[in-house]
């Protein structure tokens, strides 16, 4: 079961537990992301299985989480003789944090418009009985 609010609010949290909190990354696939990051170049699926010491479906499981998310970008790189392979390199942070910011502006107006029906429907219900002393 998630944790409530106010136990994720008393928790100490790193900048890390955003991606967790806000797309529910899995551990590994942090490590994928960091290890991404870490090369400074981009990597194949093979290279980052190797990082973080995971058979390469696994990577490959945690490397399409990413993907979906737009935490990270796949290219495509050809051979002379034909065919072709994927590298995959980390989104711009500026362009995480704002989707981040976004979807946190959007959580925002849903909460404070659940919390007016919420006042909305108690109050209309409570309108009708007596006040308890």
């Amino acid at each position: 079961m998630s944790d409530s609010m106010s136990e994720q609010l008393q928790r100490d949290m790193e900048c890390e537990g955003l991606l967790e909190c806000f797309h529910g990354l899995k551990q590994l696939d942090k490590a994928c992301f960091r290890a991404l990051v870490d090369a400074g170049e981009p990597l194949t699926v093979d290279e980052i299985a190797d990082a973080v010491d995971r058979e390469r479906s696994t990577a490959y499981r945690a490397v399409q989480r990413l993907l979906q998310t737009g935490f990270i970008g796949k290219e495509q790189v050809n051979y002379d003789q034909g065919g072709y392979y994927h590298v995959y390199s980390p989104t711009d942070p500026s362009k995480i944090a704002d989707d981040m910011q976004r979807m946190l502006n959007d959580w925002y107006a849903k909460m404070g418009q659940l919390i007016q029906e919420f006042e909305t429907k108690y109050e209309a219900a409570d309108a009708g009985r007596p006040v308890e002393s």
